[in-house]
């Protein structure tokens, strides 16, 4: 019988990959977008593509091809895209952190090497965590070490639950670092101007409260999962397994929204590609990688 859960989660990763796919070619398409800021929001959108097409490939194979090495590759293959789309938002939490730090060595060929360095990290341990239920990190032959995520071990998730919980602190912990940045710069300009002018206030507390809204996104449809992950048991019904995961989902479907279709060069890009020409009368402010 089809799972009307399952379904849901196909239809999730066919809008996660269609988002992100179009994120992929403009950023491939337009060479202007060649900046740290975007070749991390191009990894972050190739993961989310990847997810996306993970979860409809799980969906096919669920119900056309049933196979335990099927099963074990399209499981590996999601837990490396989820992986490195944590990853990737890790490493853009990093960059904005650096920007606003480093402010005057930021455009420096260091930071590129650091962008590239994190980047493979990021995506070399991603690897490896998918790699491990292909290569034998599995329950397929121990049903008592079943997870709620089969056919991952229950030590599996654990370890994965872990690393998203130090990732999810060590973002926190930037963007406090972040927010008291802005907040000080702000209080730099009002010293120098005798006063916090109006323009200022807003601009600091725009800021302030888009960062709130990032991380509160982030740990919103992540954190119920991971939880459940580490105190689930595999003998509780599934329906709460789909219910923590589904939202997990979300964070990829709204990954382009807050990090791409908000940014006015690939605004400028997306124009150029569906309507094949620029006006120039219309004025784009390039928005640097400290702009939140």
């Amino acid at each position: 019988a089809l799972n009307p859960w399952d379904v849901m989660l196909c239809v999730s990763g066919t809008a996660i990959a269609c988002e992100n796919a179009l994120v992929v070619a403009i950023i491939c398409y337009s060479p202007a977008l060649r900046t740290p800021m975007f070749v991390l929001v191009g990894s972050l959108a190739t993961a989310d593509l990847l997810a996306g097409l993970g979860l409809i490939l799980n969906f096919v194979f669920q119900y056309v091809i049933r196979s335990e090495t099927v099963s074990l590759l399209t499981v590996g293959f999601l837990v490396a895209s989820f992986a490195a789309s944590v990853s990737s938002l890790l490493a853009i939490t990093v960059d904005r952190y650096l920007s606003l730090y480093n402010a005057l060595t930021y455009y420096s060929e260091r930071t590129v090497l650091c962008i590239h360095t994190m980047l493979a990290g990021a995506w070399g341990v991603s690897l490896c965590l998918g790699l491990l239920p292909v290569l034998g990190w599995n329950c397929l032959h121990d049903r008592a070490t079943c997870s709620v995520v089969r056919p991952l071990t229950k030590s599996n998730v654990t370890l994965l639950s872990a690393s998203f919980f130090v990732i999810f602190l060590i973002m926190l912990h930037l963007y406090i670092e972040i927010c008291k940045i802005v907040c000080r710069h702000a209080h730099q300009i009002a010293l120098q101007q005798h006063f916090l002018t109006a323009s200022h206030y807003v601009a600091t507390k725009k800021g302030v409260s888009t960062l709130a809204i990032i991380l509160g996104t982030f740990g919103a449809s992540w954190l119920p999962f991971a939880i459940y992950c580490v105190v689930g048991d595999p003998d509780y019904p599934s329906v709460y397994t789909y219910a923590t995961l589904l939202p997990a989902t979300y964070n990829s479907m709204i990954n382009p929204i807050i990090y791409a279709y908000r940014n006015q060069e690939i605004q400028r890009s997306m124009w150029v590609l569906f309507c094949g020409c620029f006006q120039a009368k219309v004025s784009f402010r390039s928005r640097s990688p400290s702009d939140v």
